[in-house]
């Protein structure tokens, strides 16, 4: 068991590198938006995922009313479904505990690093255990770069304006997952969604704009 969960921090090392940074800026943001310290982790502690935790910090500066934001978590996340599904083969003989802990450290890098193992073919008894150390591996980083950021945002001068992190940081994120036409046809219709409604209530044209890039993808991958 300790080897396998052992391997598992260990597959997840390379990619803390790129975490740490991310998890920092979210902090600095989060205080920038008017979060107190406490409110700020505990977001990175229960919702725990990246890209939403950032696109909810700027829809709290915005006053933006709980049941949009909840709906824009909501659809920032579907993606979760889709690793659940990819990754419940290796995982149905589990008891539901076990399957409720890795439910929730299953995230965009623990998915890319576990998904990876799992398909070498391994039959160890215990290979859930690598599931658990590479979770583990990625929460308690994001748990400690957050607070380290939350620590920094007090100290960092408001001129700094670092709000331009976070368009920079979606960049980031994007681009490299834009491998193929329908991926490139569902961010450009996205956009051009994002930027037409944007003088919509509520920031309901967040949620348009995902909802036309998720038809727009399907329409692409069907042609």
């Amino acid at each position: 068991m300790w080897r396998e969960f052992l391997s598992g921090v260990r597959g997840e090392l390379p990619i803390l590198v790129g975490v740490v940074p991310f998890g920092m800026i979210y902090g600095i943001l989060a205080l920038g938006a008017g979060m107190s310290a406490t409110e700020a982790q505990a977001m990175s502690a229960i919702v725990f995922a990246g890209s939403a935790q950032f696109m909810l910090v700027q829809l709290v500066e915005l006053g933006t009313p709980a049941l949009v934001m909840i709906l824009t978590g909501f659809v920032i996340n579907l993606r979760h479904a889709l690793y659940s599904a990819s990754i419940a083969p290796y995982t149905r003989h589990l008891s539901l505990p076990w399957k409720t802990i890795v439910a929730y450290l299953l995230t965009d890098e623990a998915y890319a690093v576990v998904i990876t193992y799992f398909r070498k073919g391994s039959e160890y008894k215990h290979r859930h255990w690598y599931f658990l150390g590479a979770g583990l591996a990625l929460w308690s980083s994001w748990q400690i770069s957050s607070a380290v950021g939350i620590f920094l945002g007090a100290r960092v001068p408001p001129e700094w304006s670092l709000d331009f992190t976070l368009a920079l940081t979606f960049i980031a994120l994007v681009i490299p997952a834009l491998e193929d036409r329908p991926s490139v046809l569902a961010a450009i219709a996205a956009g051009v969604a994002a930027v037409l409604a944007f003088g919509l209530p509520y920031k309901l044209g967040l949620l348009v704009a995902a909802l036309v890039g998720i038809v727009v993808g399907l329409w692409g991958e069907s042609r």
